[in-house]
């Protein structure tokens, strides 16, 4: 068996899934090419989290 082949049969994937595989891949290469933050909040993002920290206070929004 050559190392490139899969041990599970390859998938009939409908056109509605190929474009949305490839949709997902272009999101992805969109999001890769973005610029880094600078000066952002160190640690898990405080919108999503649903409090701010900045030098040891603590502001809920």
């Amino acid at each position: 068996m050559d190392e490139n082949e899969s041990l599970a049969p390859k998938r009939v994937l409908t056109p509605e899934a190929q474009r949305a595989l490839s949709e997902a891949e272009a999101r992805r290469k969109a999001a890769a090419e973005q610029p880094k933050e600078f000066g952002g909040p160190a640690g898990p993002e405080p919108t999503r989290f649903g409090d701010w920290e900045k030098k040891g206070i603590a502001t809920d929004f």
